[in-house]
């Protein structure tokens, strides 16, 4: 049974710990965070950012390094397109680390997120870095599963598939067969060739779509990060691409959740993914689960702000 140990609402709970950890943040986001032990999972702070006049929330995400969709989620009912002079606008920049091997890359797809775990060279700590990304569209699914980087390349051509070139003739958009390479390409400047044949790790020609489902299934990155990430990753790189809404994580001997929307083709129902959420947190603890609040997961769930809140004592 999942015992609460006192009655808390999330707000509430949010609020105080946005009250311990929100700073203002210079423009740009940290690149590195120290890998934690074993036994920690989290990494970042909640920052803030105070919108100018003519900001929306592309140009915040972009200026913190985040998606689209995961600064809409950690603001629920702040406007989008016009937030207002010196609205603060909550930057989720605290994440909790996939539930899968911390070595080479990993992309959480509910999370539209990209975690990196370099090899540790001699003398330095081991670190990792994360990345907004994009993911497919309902209709052009990202793949799931382990794979490797098997080839990279610098300013790629861009050869449409014919189902893309169907696509876009259809709408009277049609492509030429090749693109050339360059900043106007659609893979952008960098593209990581996966050993799942046609899909890449790649940059982008339209960042205002990062954080978004809107590719034909390759994962898309910033200009900007793709190019900083690149020379960092060798052919041969192991890459796992996973599908996790709840992920769960210890910090300072607390357990946290921090939720995700699921992706739309799953359809699960709201009360089974709160069902699930309660069989995972057994599975880590047991049956003897104390947690802050009676309803602080379902609330969680339901929110799904993709912030990690803690959930127990």
């Amino acid at each position: 049974m999942l015992t609460p140990v006192r009655s808390r609402p999330l707000r509430a709970a949010l609020l105080a710990v946005c009250g311990l950890l929100l700073a203002p943040l210079a423009f740009g986001k940290p690149e590195v965070y120290p890998l934690p032990p074993r036994d920690t999972d989290l990494v970042g702070e909640l920052g803030i950012d105070y919108a100018h006049s003519e900001d929306t929330f592309l140009d915040i995400a972009r200026r913190a390094g985040l998606g689209y969709d995961e600064i809409v989620a950690a603001n629920p009912g702040v406007d989008r397109w016009l937030p207002g002079e010196g609205t603060p606008v909550v930057l989720p920049t605290r994440h909790i680390l996939p539930a899968a091997p911390r070595e080479g890359i990993v992309v959480n797809l509910p999370e539209m997120r990209l975690y990196y775990y370099p090899k540790v060279r001699a003398g330095q700590a081991p670190t990792v870095r994360t990345y907004a990304v994009s993911i497919g569209r309902m209709d052009w699914h990202s793949p799931l599963g382990r794979t490797t980087i098997t080839a990279k390349q610098v300013d790629p051509p861009w050869i449409p598939p014919a189902s893309i070139k169907a696509e876009h003739a259809a709408k009277g958009d049609p492509l030429p067969d090749i693109i050339p390479g360059g900043p106007d390409n659609p893979l952008g400047t960098r593209a990581m060739r996966l050993g799942i044949p046609g899909y890449l790790i790649h940059g982008t020609n339209n960042p205002n779509g990062i954080g978004m489902r809107v590719t034909h299934g390759c994962i898309r990155m910033y200009p900007e990060d793709v190019e900083e990430l690149f020379p960092e990753v060798p052919v041969g790189t192991p890459v796992m691409l996973v599908n996790q809404t709840a992920k769960l994580g210890w910090f300072a001997g607390q357990l946290y959740l921090e939720y995700h929307s699921p992706l739309e083709e799953d359809e699960i129902p709201t009360e089974q993914q709160i069902a699930d959420t309660v069989a995972a947190i057994h599975a880590q603890l047991g049956n003897d689960v104390r947690l802050i609040s009676p309803d602080i997961v379902e609330t969680v769930v339901r929110q799904a702000s993709g912030i990690p809140v803690a959930i127990t004592e």
